[in-house]
């Protein structure tokens, strides 16, 4: 194998998890981020193994998120909440549960052809389970049931539902679907960890790309500097993680590129109605109006993570932007980065996090009680194309030596491993036998007390509530 050295610009979901892949199959990889920790991006909550929270892409998508959740899975099993998720569609909405029935089976369907070609995916529980439909009469039953002290089955799981939600303003069945939790703080603590145990692989926090340009001998030139110094390096390829910034390094490299990124947030909110062990829940909803999806994610302690998809809440005006013929890098406007420098105003985050608790307070009324618990959660995703619904995104490549991982959903970073891997098979860096190579053992070594003490340190760092760093469940469901 010739002896190659990788630079991976960025240290999101993206950048530290193809990072930690190649240095597992014995590549040589230096990460650069400008941050001071990893995986400090836009929100992530959700598994989307099936992508049912988006009704709006194709089958075909939904049928992808399912295979690369599942890798995601086995890659980082100590980032999962092990939850299902609950989908209910509204009186007032256009759609109907029925229209979701024929994609649920597909899932099912390939998620047992899954385990069948392969035990080790069986990570979402028996395929049988994937999902459940609960029609009024099931949901009042359910409702006079005393809520158990630890969920063993999908209708404990439904239980606290149950319980809360309006029954009148909902069309019937609500379905629940083994669609888990992803925990943005204890997936960074996952990646840092496991990469610190790598001695092929550096981390170089606090870093800023300044440069980049190819040299006379098909190297890549990456200038970089930090607080106390700048420095020039050579490498034989180039993965470009920047996240929403990757159109910068494309800028650099004076290529061009069509994309768009998109400024969300979430927000943090705390319930002393704390029912312990809730399902995540989706209200469906059109987005951009005032009825936009209503998505309520459970943390442990009486934490809750809100999104509502309106231009008030989630969404933001002028929060889509694309490239443009000059440039590959889609420019938001000053608020929205000042945001993104953590320069969120009191007031604006309390009232948009208000409109939140009101927003899901219209099906769960109890809800209405809750407080501002933090600061939201918040980030901006890039969308390579100009398909804004684009959920399952694959690697770019440019020149042989240059990769783009434009991820949307962190569950295809593994995909872009796989891709990556295969083209740094072609140009001889490394074996055939490394493509689509799972289960590595550094992730496997890490020890629980190390990830929870990291992920609230995290947390205590970026000044969110300690629950977060927390998993409602952790066992898996079966």
């Amino acid at each position: 194998m010739k002896k190659a050295k990788i630079a991976v610009v960025g240290g999101g979901i993206a950048g530290s998890t193809i990072a930690l892949y190649l240095s597992e199959i014995g590549l040589d990889v230096k990460l650069f981020e400008k941050g001071s920790s990893l995986v400090n991006g836009p929100p992530i909550c959700h598994l989307h193994a099936g992508g049912n929270l988006y009704r709006e892409i194709s089958d075909e998508q939904c049928v992808t998120l399912l295979k690369e959740s599942i890798d995601l899975v086995r890659f980082y099993p100590d980032a999962v909440d092990y939850r299902p998720t609950v989908i209910a569609v509204p009186k007032d909405d256009a759609g109907s549960p029925k229209e979701l029935y024929k994609r649920l089976n597909l899932l099912q369907n390939e998620y047992k052809t899954l385990i069948e070609s392969d035990s080790k995916n069986k990570v979402l529980g028996d395929s049988s389970q994937y999902y459940k439909l609960y029609d009024r009469q099931d949901l009042e039953l359910l409702r006079e049931k005393e809520l158990p002290q630890k969920p063993l089955n999908l209708d404990d799981w439904m239980i606290p539902v149950a319980k809360n939600i309006d029954f009148d303003v909902l069309q019937f069945p609500l379905v629940i679907v083994q669609e888990y939790g992803l925990n943005l703080f204890r997936l960074s603590a996952s990646a840092s960890l496991a990469l610190e145990n790598k001695d092929n692989c550096e981390v170089l926090l606090k870093h800023k790309v300044t440069d980049i340009h190819k040299s006379k001998d098909n190297t890549w030139s990456v200038s970089y500097t930090n607080e106390q110094e700048s420095k020039e390096e050579f490498f034989d390829f180039l993965i470009n993680a920047a996240g929403f910034r990757s159109g910068k390094i494309d800028d650099m490299l004076e290529l061009k590129r069509d994309r768009l990124v998109e400024f969300k947030a979430a927000y943090v909110s705390h319930w002393k109605k704390d029912e312990t062990f809730w399902p995540e829940v989706i209200f469906y909803g059109e987005r951009g109006t005032p009825k936009g999806m209503a998505q309520f994610t459970p943390y442990p302690d009486g934490y809750f993570q809100l999104h509502g998809m309106t231009k008030d809440i989630t969404l933001f005006k002028e929060g889509l932007v694309k490239s443009s013929t000059k440039s590959a890098y889609p420019k938001l406007g000053a608020e929205l980065l000042n945001k993104i420098e953590d320069r969120w105003s009191i007031d604006d985050s309390a009232q948009r996090t208000k409109l939140a608790i009101n927003h899901l307070a219209q099906f769960i009324p109890s809800f209405k009680s809750a407080s501002v618990a933090s600061k939201p959660l918040y980030g901006a995703q890039q969308i390579p194309g100009d398909d804004a619904s684009l959920r399952a995104a694959e690697v770019s490549f440019v020149d042989e030596h240059y990769a783009r991982c434009e991820i949307v959903k962190a569950s295809s970073v593994l995909s872009m491993a796989d891709s990556i891997t295969a083209q740094l098979i072609k140009l001889g860096y490394t074996d055939k036998s490394m493509y689509k190579k799972r289960d590595f053992d550094t992730l496997k070594m890490l020890k629980e007390k190390q990830i929870k003490q990291y992920a609230k340190s995290l947390c205590e760092d970026r000044e969110y509530p300690l629950a977060l760093s927390g998993r409602t469940f952790s066992a898996k469901l079966t």
